[in-house]
């Protein structure tokens, strides 16, 4: 994909998006339940869509909300439910409209103190603290109104279960199905009371979230080396969720903070344009994080997040922003080295289109890994019962445990990540990227890249059934294939589509879930050169497997 010729340069008038336009098709468009395109769709990351493509408005939350009302009381959770939200516009309206049914439901929502943004780790952790001690009967769960680092226009839900991570797939599959029967039945069966009403009733109560999550950041991260080391960090929230944590952060640990960019603008017009010329706010996009970039050697270190915190990006001074699987691999061994309170026999989990350097990285430290499926739900277990130390995803999102070895969130921590790296650098003295040097030095240099590759339906159809058989090849890139997997082999789910292993290199595919495409994933220990070569074999194999 060819480079926007304003990639990276400041967003201007005919880049934002008409707001108030925006919340009128929120609140007045209908939604056709017989087009698939408006139905209620959830993916990896919950449901996601746009008031002006009537794929995200009012009726959609009113019937996902709903739906979610129904799965608790069949799932027996009675307990409180937190309700988070990030800063997009479409997440304010959200907010009131599912507020609006979670009350005439009669349940108890616990939301931020002046209906203030909520980011979705701190979502995931006050489930986790709300059910620590709580009886069976009175387990929380939640909802976090949020598209993640999707454009300004989109809107986004999605659901927590009381085990605080993403919800499973028969979970957001007996939702989605609940809520486009009721967008069928024109909200038949959808209980609302007015939001002026809603607001009067105690069932509805207004918390700090802010100040137990700063407060325990403690048990994760190592606040007092970052204080004593007087790390200069420098963080761009990129308008997001976690906008007024970082000063509570400072102050309750004595950290030398600096917050770059202070604006909350739903159209984001503080923004860099990302690759294509859109404004998105990716943490882990070199153009999305110019204006980060911009003082990246004004201090020790400089991090940015998404507008709802599962994402981290890392800046080091002198050579920009890291790449996303090069921090992993980082972080990772940096913690196997770092944590004493972790037993020896904890997994470290990653998705199997992360970086094969994170499995060199466990091997010198004796550690099992498990690579699974994309998707951070997978991890969800093993974060929660403490058998998986660490898990992450190429796509910058990862969690891992306390110091003490105890769950600390189940869902991906823009914030620890980004606080780990000022920690790796006040302990061992060297910045992220300095640390990943060393590492390429010992195991080798990665080359990594993810490209997008047309799909049509009859084709997308054929993936499920490609095998090493269907591909009809015994090299990739001038190396032996060592492997094919259609399943993960750390828990042995499917992959939705296959990744083929040799000596010095791999790939993988996957189709979309939503677009008409399929995602090639690729890493070369060699070159750029060996990589564009793996890449072109792969989407020749690929192709004429899917048109065979």
């Amino acid at each position: 994909m060819a480079i926007h010729e304003r990639a990276g340069t400041l967003a201007q008038q005919q880049d934002l998006v008409n707001i108030p336009k925006l919340m009128s098709h929120y609140f007045r468009l209908v939604p056709d339940a017989g087009n698939p395109a408006e139905r209620v769709s959830f993916g990896t990351s919950g449901h996601r869509g746009c008031a002006f493509l009537n794929s995200f408005n009012e009726r959609h939350i009113l019937a996902i909300t709903q739906a979610v009302v129904d799965y608790r009381k069949q799932a027996g959770i009675q307990g409180p439910l937190y309700l988070g939200m990030d800063t997009h516009a479409l997440s304010q309206a959200a907010y009131v409209s599912a507020i609006e049914v979670l009350v005439a439901n009669q349940v108890c929502v616990i939301a931020q103190e002046n209906d203030s943004f909520t980011p979705t780790p701190v979502v995931s952790h006050a489930i986790l603290c709300a059910n620590r001690n709580a009886n069976s009967n009175e387990l929380s769960d939640g909802l976090i109104i949020t598209p993640s680092h999707n454009p300004p226009q989109d809107g986004g839900i999605k659901y927590n279960p009381p085990h605080g991570g993403p919800a499973e797939g028969e979970i957001t599959s007996w939702i989605e199905t609940r809520a486009n029967h009721y967008l069928a039945h024109n909200l038949d069966g959808v209980r609302r009371v007015n939001y002026s009403v809603a607001r009067a009733m105690p069932l509805l109560k207004h918390k700090d979230l802010i100040g137990p999550y700063v407060d325990d950041l403690a048990q994760v991260i190592d606040m007092e080396a970052i204080a004593r080391a007087k790390v200069r960090i420098g963080v761009d929230p990129l308008g997001g969720s976690g906008i007024y944590y970082w000063d509570r952060i400072a102050k309750r640990y004595g950290l030398d903070i600096t917050v770059v960019n202070n604006r909350v603008d739903p159209t984001f017009g503080f923004m860099t344009l990302d690759k294509d010329g859109k404004i998105r706010m990716d943490c882990s996009s070199p153009h999305a994080m110019a204006g980060l970039l911009a003082h990246k050697d004004k201090f020790d270190i400089c991090v940015g997040n998404d507008p709802d915190y599962d994402r981290h990006g890392i800046v080091c001074p002198g050579s920009g922003l890291m790449d996303p699987n090069h921090f992993l691999a980082v972080a990772i061994d940096y913690l196997l080295g770092h944590r004493p309170g972790w037993a020896e026999n904890l997994a470290i989990g990653k998705t199997l289109v992360s970086s094969a350097l994170i499995d060199k990285v466990c091997a010198a430290h004796g550690r099992p890994l498990m690579e699974v499926p994309v998707g951070f739900k997978w991890f969800v277990d093993g974060l929660a019962n403490g058998t998986v130390a660490f898990g992450g995803e190429e796509s910058a999102g990862a969690a891992f445990l306390r110091r003490d070895g105890g769950t600390w969130c189940t869902d991906k921590d823009g914030f620890i990540l980004a606080l780990l790296a000022a920690e790796i650098l006040a302990v061992t003295g060297q910045t992220p990227a300095e640390r990943y040097e060393a590492l390429a030095a010992k195991h080798g240099r990665s080359f990594y890249r993810r490209i997008d590759s047309p799909l049509n339906a009859k084709m997308k159809a054929k993936f499920a059934g490609l095998n090493g058989d269907s591909l009809n090849a015994s090299t990739l890139g001038g190396d032996a294939i060592l492997e094919v997997l259609t399943h993960a082999p750390g828990n042995g789910a499917a992959i939705g589509g296959i990744k083929i292993v040799t000596a010095n290199g791999w790939i993988a595919a996957r189709p979309s879930g939503t677009e008409p495409l399929f995602k090639l994933y690729a890493e070369s220990f060699v070159s750029e050169v060996h990589l564009a070569e793996l890449i072109a074999e792969a989407q020749a194999l690929i192709g004429a497997a899917l048109k065979g």
